[in-house]
């Protein structure tokens, strides 16, 4: 049976536009469309669709308030539509924040070398959290209008609904030692970030290298979102950095974040990067510069996000004996970085989502 899919535009031509690429895959169908926020609300009551693609900026109602209230009465998979632009940054951001699970510029010669690549990769997209509707249950018993069950506050965080599992683990540690903590992911990955990050202590001891596959006028506003949500400082990189405890670093978007020296001479490199590699940030180029300057002690998750990126890096990491986890199946968005570093065999563990910091923590002795 085909996805249904809802669109949602105050633009004509955006709303057929988006249809006439979705139609295309004979695993997608588009049921109905909506002019502004309301109307999207109401039929996705109506028509219960599998999928709704939404714009942030549209009359009667916006399109985050559009999702905070489908999300408190009828919980659907939602993929937002965002200017890159840093008010479209915080835009979407806020729209993750409220129950949207994944986001695309609305340029698509913003995110695609040809017409052909950008329409395979919306359909992919709508495809890829078409399968996650059941991680949305945990909204029904909010109204709207009451804060959406994500990270909001530093003092006491507040955990988005994953699937959790049946009994909680009981952690050991290692007894391996460490200088630094690197996590590379891509769709669903500003939540789960979010999740992860509130979570740590300001003397967390060692410094994170944050890879998330994002525009380059994404990672700003989303570095100084976390910075403010978290104990610990969390920056946009920055050519030279030192490497600091308890500080964070996310990859600029449009950029390849390297490592050079060791230990307390740590510092970052933030290059352009070869035109030819598919994701710029790259989990796999900052991992292998890590495994070149940390070699085993390194702590290395891959979170949720589509294709394999993260793969080929975890297993310089993991020659060079360095441990590496992945996030289950069951709390990712899409399962696909993660799958790939567990199928190669690189992974030591597999973790929910709501259990990586906990699990982070206990193996650097925290807990």
């Amino acid at each position: 049976m085909a996805v249904k899919v809802l669109v949602v535009d105050d633009s004509s031509f955006f709303r057929r536009r988006v249809s006439e690429i979705i139609n295309q895959d004979p695993a997608l169908t588009v049921i109905d469309t909506a002019r502004d926020g309301q109307e999207a609300v109401d039929k996705a009551i109506a028509l219960r669709p599998d999928v709704i693609t939404m714009d942030i900026e549209m009359p009667v109602l916006d399109g985050i308030s559009a999702v905070r209230a489908i999300m408190a009465k009828n919980p659907t998979p939602i993929l937002m539509f965002s200017s890159l632009t840093h008010e479209g940054a915080k835009a979407t951001l806020d729209a993750l924040d409220a129950g949207a699970l994944d986001f695309l510029p609305k340029k698509f010669e913003d995110i695609a070398r040809d017409k052909e690549e950008a329409v395979n990769l919306l359909q992919q997209r709508v495809k890829a959290i078409a399968r996650k509707r059941f991680m949305l249950s945990a909204f029904r018993n909010r109204s709207v209008g009451e804060p959406s069950p994500v990270l909001n506050k530093r003092e006491q965080p507040v955990e988005r609904p994953v699937a959790r599992p049946s009994i909680s683990p009981v952690f050991k540690r290692s007894g391996k030692t460490y200088q630094l903590v690197a996590i590379g992911t891509s769709t669903g990955g500003p939540v789960a970030l979010q999740n992860i990050l509130t979570q740590l202590p300001a003397d967390f001891p060692y410094p994170i290298l944050l890879i998330q596959h994002m525009p380059s006028t994404f990672t700003a506003a989303f570095a100084a979102r976390l910075n403010g949500l978290c104990k610990i400082g969390v920056k946009e990189a920055a050519d030279g950095d030192v490497l600091r405890q308890g500080q964070a670093y996310l990859a600029p978007g449009g950029r390849q974040m390297l490592v050079e020296g060791r230990g307390s001479n740590a510092r970052l490199r933030i290059i352009d990067g070869n035109d030819k590699v598919n994701y710029k940030p790259c989990v796999d180029i900052t991992f292998a510069s890590v495994a070149k300057s940390f070699g085993d002690k390194v702590l290395a998750i891959v979170l949720t996000g589509m294709g394999s990126d993260g793969r080929d890096g975890a297993r310089l990491l993991k020659e060079q004996g360095a441990t590496i986890w992945a996030q289950d199946e069951a709390s990712c968005v899409v399962y696909g970085m993660p799958q790939a570093v567990t199928k190669a065999g690189l992974s030591s563990e597999s973790l929910p989502l709501d259990r990586i910091a906990q699990r982070i923590l206990v193996e650097l002795g925290r807990q």
